[in-house]
Parts: structure tokens; C-alpha cells; sequence
């Protein structure tokens, strides 16, 4: 099978799904005190803002990826293109703080199924190897970096027009690729049989209640009843899942994409890396405002470094997997980060951003995109196309766990001490232990036949 007649156009289609959903994760932080003002919001709505996309969006991931090998990917994204696009107005024209919260639901339930369909469509687009892992790289990098950019650009945009227009700005670029993917990119093979419910009602069940719990935890602590009732419901739910995926013919998770140690060890490397690399972003950016009173537009331009960086990293390794393997790159990137961490360590009240900062965030930077676009590699280039959606589904399912699970361990590890640096620089030694993960999974994976 030949290559996309435009695969320029194909990847740039394909990069902007993956920026916009991220951008949405982080473009409305900055905006979040003039929607308060403006819909006379309290604080508790305000964190509903937020919630409501997370839950919604790492809630249905699974479900949205399998739907994609069944009825077909591009099918898939462009339905979750039309009800992000539409929700995104709605929010933008929103009136009240429950037609906000409703609509930024909606939003998660459209990227649940763009965010996912849409790294699927590279292996089936770019079916040769280089073609491929250069295209998954800058996929890869686009959206590690989308999240700080999102900070840059909200604030942009609340600042220099309204904080509706940091939704608004959805509607052209979902009508733009809406209106070329149908002809630009290649569908899937849609895979014939029944609709696994019962695995699709467990599966969101279960991912909802372990993102709430993880949500919830970084303000109510890990002792709260709610937290150990959620956990324990996912628990359980995930337990049936697995039970009931080992009996269905048509699982929405099926148990074979973890018998490949490369990919099963990648799936690890997704859950706990982006834990210490959020973290970094997280404590670093309470550090630019409150220690050195940054203003929130002015921290987001001071993590471009890494994000420049990420993409960097992930481009240029398009061409060192085919050199030295994805899971040696993936082990570099992590000693990388790991001495960003470590270097992290360090910080003090009075150090200098030139100094101080520049140096982890740019190595910590480079780390990650080494990390992110490699390990996406292994995993998307190592599955068979009918299982494409579920494997690019579980990937991206466990990047969203990863920096909820992340600020929850690294808050608590930081604690409250009378100097929030101090505590910063216990969560940077434990992030720094975390970040070089990869690199020990790296030692330990193989690869392995085509499962």
C-alpha cells in the first residue's frame, strides 16, 4: 500500500487535531478569573471548568479509540470533530456557569474520540517505516508542546479580546479539517462483528472514577472517602474489565496488546513519565507566581524552552529509532530528564532564570520529546491494524492518568512546609526517580513478533 498522495497535508491535518485537544486541556487556565467574573462563577464551578473536559475526555478514551477499528477511524474523527466544534461554540456563547460546565463535558466527549482516531490514521496513512516514525514524531512533539503554547495563547487571547475566544478559536480549525480529511486522508478497514457494551460501560465506568479520584486528590488529600471510594470502584471495575475482555470476541480492550514486552513496557513508560514531567511544569509554574511573582502570561513564555524543545527532540527522532532503536532513545531521553530533575533540585528563591531554570528546562525538554515520540513509535508501529484504535486508545489513556497521578504523588511528597521551595525540592528528587523509569524499561524490553 502506497503512501498519502498529499502526506504533508495529511500529518499537518492530523497535528492540528492532536494540538487542538491539548491546547483545550491548558488554553483555558489562563482565562479561568475573567469566566468567573463574567459569569459570576464561584470557586467550586471554576474547578468544574477544568474537571468536566478531564473527566469526559479520559472517560470515554477508551471507548473512542475501539470505536475507530470498528466503524472506522476517520468516520470516528470527524464525529468527534463536529461535537468538539460544536460544543467549543457552545462554550464560547455560554451564559451561565452550567451551560459552560455542559458544554466543556461535551468538548471532552469529542476529543475522547478525535485524540485517539487521529494517531490511529498514522500507521494507516504512513504505512512506510521512516515515512512513518518521522510523522509520529512530529505528532508526538506537536502535542507534548501544545500544552505549554496553550498557556501562551489564552492568555493572548483573554487579554487581547474576550475569554470566549479562547473556545471560539476551535470553530475555523475543526471546519478546516473537516472539510479536507474526507478526501486527504485514507479510512481504515472497518472490523466486522458486535459492539463490545459491556466492556464500554466498565471501561468509561472505571477511567472516570480513577480520574475523579486523582483530580480530586491534589486538593482534598489521599485520605478523603470520596478518593478511597473512587479508587475502590475503579478497582473493581477494572477487574470485571479484564475478565469480561478475556471472553468477549470483540474486546474494546484486548488483553494482546500487553503480551509484547516493548509495547507492554511503553504503556508503563506512558503512565509514569508524563507523572514527573507535569510535575516539573506544575511546581515550576507556583514558583514563577508566587516566588517571583510572574504574571501567568509571562510564565507561559517562560517554559518555551522546553516546549521548543520537546518538539525538537521529537522530530529528530524520526531519525535516531531507525540508528539505535526506540527504546535506546527512549532511555536516553530519560536520563535526560531525570538530571533535569535532579538539577531541579537545586532551585532556591533568589537563583536567576538565565542561571538557574534555562539549563533544566531545556535538557528536561529534549528528554521528554525524545521519550514521548519514541515509545509512540514502538507502540503504534508494533500492532496489527485491527487493534490500531485500541492500542492508540490505552497510549493516550494512560498520558491522561499519568500527570493526575503525577501531582498527587509529587503533592503530597512536597507537603507544606514553612518554605514552598523546600517542598519543591523533595518533588523534584521524587520526580527525578520517576522520570528515570524508561530508562530502566528500557534495559528490560525486547522486541517482539507483530501480535
Amino acid at each position: 500500500m502506497s503512501g498519502p498522495k498529499r502526506p504533508g497535508l495529511v500529518l499537518a491535518l492530523l497535528a492540528a487535531c492532536a494540538l487542538m485537544i491539548v491546547l483545550d486541556s491548558t488554553v483555558v487556565y489562563v482565562a479561568l478569573p475573567k469566566i468567573q467574573q463574567s459569569l459570576e462563577m464561584g470557586g467550586t464551578g471554576l474547578v468544574w471548568v477544568v474537571n468536566a473536559y478531564a473527566l469526559a475526555f479520559g472517560g470515554l478514551m477508551l471507548l473512542g479509540g475501539r470505536a475507530g477499528d470498528i466503524v472506522g477511524q476517520r468516520r470516528v474523527l470527524l464525529v468527534g470533530l463536529v461535537i468538539f466544534g460544536v460544543a467549543s461554540l457552545i462554550c464560547g456563547l455560554a451564559t451561565s456557569p452550567e451551560m459552560l460546565i455542559a458544554a466543556r463535558a461535551a468538548q471532552g466527549v469529542g476529543a475522547a474520540l478525535v485524540a485517539p482516531t487521529s494517531l490511529s490514521l498514522i500507521p494507516i496513512n504512513f504505512t512506510n517505516d521512516a515515512a512513518r516514525t518521522k510523522a509520529i514524531g512530529v505528532y508526538t512533539g506537536i502535542a507534548a508542546a501544545g500544552g505549554t503554547f496553550g498557556l501562551i495563547i489564552g492568555g493572548v487571547l483573554s487579554d487581547a479580546a474576550s475569554w470566549r475566544w479562547v473556545f471560539f478559536i476551535n470553530v475555523p480549525v475543526v471546519a478546516l479539517v473537516v472539510l479536507l480529511a474526507p478526501t486527504a486522508i485514507r479510512e481504515s478497514q472497518p472490523q466486522r462483528g458486535s459492539f463490545d457494551f459491556v466492556g464500554a460501560v466498565t471501561s468509561t465506568g472505571a477511567m472516570v472514577a480513577l480520574v475523579y479520584a486523582l483530580v480530586r486528590t491534589s486538593t482534598a488529600g489521599w485520605d478523603d472517602p470520596v478518593v478511597l471510594a473512587c479508587l475502590a470502584a475503579a478497582a473493581v471495575l477494572f477487574t470485571v474489565l479484564l475478565l469480561v475482555e478475556r471472553r468477549a470476541r470483540q474486546p474494546l480492550l484486548p488483553l494482546r496488546l500487553f503480551t509484547d514486552r516493548v509495547r507492554a513496557s511503553g504503556f508503563v513508560t506512558l503512565l509514569f513519565f508524563p507523572a514527573a514531567f507535569a510535575g516539573m511544569f506544575f511546581f515550576l509554574t507556583q514558583y514563577f507566581q508566587v516566588v517571583w511573582s510572574y504574571s501567568a502570561l509571562r510564565t507561559g513564555f517562560a517554559f518555551i524552552p522546553a516546549a521548543v524543545l520537546v518538539l525538537v527532540a521529537a522530530i529528530l527522532t524520526g531519525q535516531l529509532v531507525p540508528k539505535l532503536g526506540s527504546t535506546v532513545v527512549a532511555g536516553i531521553g530519560a536520563l535526560l530528564t531525570a538530571g533535569a530533575m535532579i538539577w531541579l533540585t537545586q532551585i532556591s528563591a533568589d537563583g536567576g532564570y538565565a542561571t538557574s531554570l534555562l539549563g533544566p528546562l531545556v535538557l528536561g525538554g529534549f528528554g521528554a520529546g525524545l521519550i514521548y515520540a519514541s515509545v509512540t513509535t514502538s507502540i503504534m508501529s508494533n500492532v496489527t491494524p485491527d487493534v490500531t484504535g485500541a492500542a492508540s486508545s490505552v497510549l493516550q489513556a494512560v498520558q491522561q492518568i499519568g500527570p493526575a497521578l503525577g501531582l498527587a504523588v509529587l503533592v503530597t511528597a512536597a507537603g507544606t512546609p514553612a518554605d514552598p521551595v523546600d517542598g519543591m525540592r523533595r518533588a523534584f528528587w521524587v520526580a527525578a526517580l520517576i522520570a528515570a523509569l524508561p530508562a530502566v524499561l528500557a534495559l528490560l524490553g525486547r522486541p517482539s513478533r507483530t501480535n
